[in-house]
């Protein structure tokens, strides 16, 4: 199976913060192509990869970036794939700039964006899954299992807390 998901980010010291993102798609039987394309120092590799994607078989690309994060614009600017865009939270403003760069796309340009550090990278690569469960009812079912799975485990952690207050 080809790679339907493409995660790129600007620089390759983001990627600790997107291992997470990476195994989350492995966990659901997605290998994706994972890149360092940067909007600012390989603007025309990043816009031929774009370019090419859809012809590649991606069907989603995720853009993290840090700063002035304008990685998702510009990938979004060469395609007509869904983008999503991960605002990296890197210093000295913690991520509010790529935050800012990433959501305030003009109009004709979209751009979903994820929230900055915490969940976001984890939050991106279950929104490419979702988009690609719309066309694929084994992707939809295994979306479905992993939804009834955290719904056990909170009423699971629920029993728990009340079993010991209870005995308390």
């Amino acid at each position: 199976m080809s790679s339907r998901i493409a995660l790129l980010m600007g620089s390759d010291s983001d990627f600790p913060r997107l291992e997470a993102t990476v195994q989350t798609l492995r966990d659901f039987g997605e290998e994706p192509i994972v890149r360092v394309l940067s909007a600012h120092r390989t603007p025309h590799e990043a816009a031929a990869f774009a370019e090419q994607a859809q012809a590649d078989g991606i069907q989603v690309i995720l853009c993290a970036a840090g700063g002035a994060a304008h990685l998702a614009g510009v990938i979004a600017a060469h395609t007509t794939l869904p983008v999503l865009g991960i605002p990296m939270d890197n210093p000295p403003l913690g991520g509010l700039d790529a935050l800012l760069a990433t959501v305030q796309m003009p109009g004709g340009i979209p751009v979903a964006t994820l929230a900055v550090g915490g969940g976001g990278p984890t939050n991106a690569a279950l929104f490419a899954l979702r988009i690609l469960a719309l066309a694929d009812s084994a992707m939809a079912q295994k979306m479905e299992d992993f939804r009834q799975r955290q719904h056990d485990r909170v009423l699971a952690k629920d029993a728990a807390l009340q079993a010991k207050l209870g005995s308390a």
